[in-house]
């Protein structure tokens, strides 16, 4: 047996395992489970016309445990309902190894041989966490890397599907079937044998007039390729149709979901997936040193005083004390917000610099071998995902720090086993906390 699958089922062992343990500690449904596993139960009862008005996303979950429910003759219990998550959760690696593999430009190996790096970015602490409580994270995530997937082969009306089938866990996966096809085919294009038309240079040294010139180019490469976008058409025409029936993309509770204008969101997420992929970011091929020493370079510049106004203004502007974050002292979030961000007026500001060399870091490690366009297609569609999030919530990063990690394809061993000993020691901490450490008229803490 090779070593991957040995620490594949490693893996699938101690999932099972802290599984139980959720379950035995945790007997009822916590924080949202009240909400979805009586919406689950009502459905394994056949009551498709019940639905809890204050439910936000579609019934994806409920129908994949009723799905599991009638398939293996399981009852709808608690301990079922979650099993339903961790399923998903023993899946991510496989589906991971085709995503990375496909940023590698190498033939993935055996399905149930995972990468160990694979492995390793399964155990990404919002995912690992989640992927025991009856929540549509994980779900949800493992739908959209199938469309990614399944488009990066060429499998556009499989992808389209699948696609279809995200959105059915989660409304907003709606964006990433445009990330899927866009991926998809700039790879395509870049190693397509003949003339290209589409202007798309090597990303590190690209410069705004490339930029341009891919704009403008983009035209004369529609007739290559619309023909591949003829699925993706009737998923977003029936999305279109929900929106009418709906009145606009959120279902449920409305008023405590109301899309805002929250620029600073997308810095709280480029610090978080930095926080988080440090080591994916410092043990590439050129080592820490290089990694650093080029942030430096980069940030020492006019450019990034100007760019230090904007992000000021706009944090200014736009910052949303949202009255979740400051009320549920539950989630680590509020604790964060409380003692970083309230601690003084000036301290939003402090972390300006952070954030534009987290930015470039990024950019350094994912364009390293990658377009232009490749690089930049991410962060353009990251920003519908979070811009309208008024809510400082980490499970709103889960999808695009994996699709963001995945693309960086040269991390050593080293730094894959640094990451690995970093996610389990977040992990380790996190359920210990949330199983053990319950606070008498607080709770449980969680992400």
């Amino acid at each position: 047996m090779s070593d991957s699958r040995v620490l594949y089922l490693v893996y699938c062992g101690i999932a099972v395992a802290v599984l139980k343990e959720f379950n035995v500690v945790v007997t009822e449904p916590y924080m949202d489970e009240p909400f979805h596993v009586p919406q689950a139960l009502a459905y394994c009862r056949g009551e498709w016309s019940t639905w809890d008005p204050k439910i936000t996303t579609p019934p994806g979950l409920y129908l994949l445990s009723v799905l599991l429910h009638r398939a293996f003759m399981f009852r709808c219990t608690l301990p079922l309902l979650r099993l339903t998550t961790m399923l998903t959760l023993l899946a991510l690696p496989l589906i991971l190894t085709r995503l990375i593999s496909f940023h590698q430009r190498r033939r993935p190996p055996p399905l149930l041989a995972p990468l160990p790096e694979a492995i390793v970015l399964s155990g990404f602490p919002i995912a690992w966490f989640f992927g025991f409580l009856y929540y549509t994270e994980v779900p949800s995530l493992v739908s959209v890397l199938c469309t990614v997937v399944a488009a990066s082969q060429g499998n556009h009306w499989l992808a389209a599907l699948l696609g279809g089938i995200s959105c059915v866990f989660r409304q907003t996966n709606i964006i990433w079937i445009v990330y899927a096809y866009a991926a998809s085919q700039l790879m395509h294009l870049r190693f397509k044998r003949g003339p290209v038309t589409l202007h798309d240079p090597p990303a590190l040294s690209a410069g705004p007039y490339d930029l341009v010139r891919s704009i403008t180019s983009a035209p004369s490469a529609l007739r290559e390729l619309l023909p591949s976008f003829v699925p993706y058409t009737l998923v977003f025409a029936a999305f279109g149709v929900f929106l009418r029936w709906n009145g606009g993309i959120v279902l449920g509770d409305k008023s405590n979901h109301i899309p805002a204008f929250h620029v600073p969101q997308l810095y709280y997420f480029i610090s978080f997936a930095t926080l988080m992929g440090w080591p994916a970011l410092l043990w590439g091929e050129d080592g820490p040193r290089e990694v650093l020493s080029e942030v430096m370079t980069r940030i020492r510049s006019l450019l990034t005083a100007l760019i230090s106004v904007v992000m000021a203004v706009t944090i200014h502007r736009f910052t949303i004390h949202h009255p979740f974050l400051l009320s549920d002292n539950r989630h680590y979030t509020f604790y964060v917000w409380r003692r970083m961000f309230m601690v003084h007026p000036v301290a939003p500001y402090v972390f300006i610099p952070g954030y534009q060399a987290c930015a470039w870091a990024w950019w350094l490690r994912v364009a390293r071998d990658q377009s232009l366009l490749q690089t930049l297609i991410l962060p353009i569609l990251v920003v519908p995902t979070l811009l309208p999030t008024p809510l400082l919530e980490p499970r709103y990063f889960l999808i695009p720090y994996i699709l963001l990690r995945a693309q960086v394809g040269d991390v050593s061993r080293a730094g894959t086993v640094v990451e690995g000993i970093w996610y389990s020691a977040i992990n380790a901490a996190t359920v210990w906390v949330f199983l053990y450490n319950e606070r008498a008229g607080v709770g449980r803490f969680m992400w």
